[in-house]
């Protein structure tokens, strides 16, 4: 049973989509490292084609609001404090929500599927912004269930956990940072990716040198002074 993804697993979902779209999906949840949320709401304008990088938007609830009177912590649907009834400003929220955006480099080959993606007319106008993926998390998920079937790749295990479950959009993000880890386990490296995966912990990032063994290996090697 195995803990996460090889990017060559990763290649085989992606030769298993029958269509343009769901290979696009595929390829951006890996390659970008992002979450099902943060690709499902990628619009054609947080492409930046010329200088090969992506907007993405952080989206989950955890803002850090609080009254601007008297310092109160709000919740993100609060339009007054419960303390002292101060109005909750729409530029607050704004505000911190700005501050959660980030911008990912992309590599080549993919910005080309997506241009040619774009020019095909595969994005989705919703609500006056046109989307590049017109799907929900529901349908993500069953795309990426259907290429890892047709791909013949095993269930994985959670390394912490024991637990055994089917390839999700969320194991590609965890193949993106294994990958990277395996790569450059250096502090400047883990340091990077904690920043293009947009996480708040470092520890959150380090746990990935656990899940990619090298950490125990590296261990278990200096007992017998077989590396340095």
């Amino acid at each position: 049973m195995k803990a996460y993804l090889e990017p060559e697993e990763v290649a085989l979902m992606e030769k298993a989509a029958t269509n343009l779209r769901d290979r696009l999906l595929i390829r951006l949840l890996f390659h970008l490292g992002c979450r099902v949320s943060e690709a499902l709401a990628l619009a054609v304008e947080d492409v930046d084609f010329e200088h090969g990088a992506i907007s993405i938007k952080h989206l989950k609830s955890h803002l850090k609001l609080s009254c601007t009177e008297c310092g109160q912590r709000l919740g993100r649907s609060h339009a007054f404090c419960p303390i002292c009834g101060g109005k909750v400003g729409k530029a607050q929220v704004a505000q911190q929500e700005h501050r959660r955006q980030r911008s990912l480099p992309v590599d080549s080959e993919t910005l080309g599927i997506l241009k040619v993606y774009i020019e095909r007319g595969g994005p989705v106008v919703k609500e006056g912004k046109t989307f590049i993926f017109g799907i929900n998390r529901h349908r993500a998920w069953q795309i990426v269930r259907e290429c890892a079937g047709k791909a013949g790749l095993p269930d994985l295990i959670n390394p912490e956990t024991g637990k055994v479950h089917s390839v999700s959009p969320h194991k590609l993000r965890d193949a993106f940072a294994v990958m990277a880890v395996k790569l450059n386990d250096s502090g400047d490296g883990l340091r990077l990716l904690q920043e293009h995966l947009g996480h708040q912990s470092f520890n959150t990032t380090a746990r990935y040198r656990k899940v990619s063994g090298k950490e125990h290996k590296e261990w278990y090697l200096k007992l017998w002074k077989e590396i340095p």
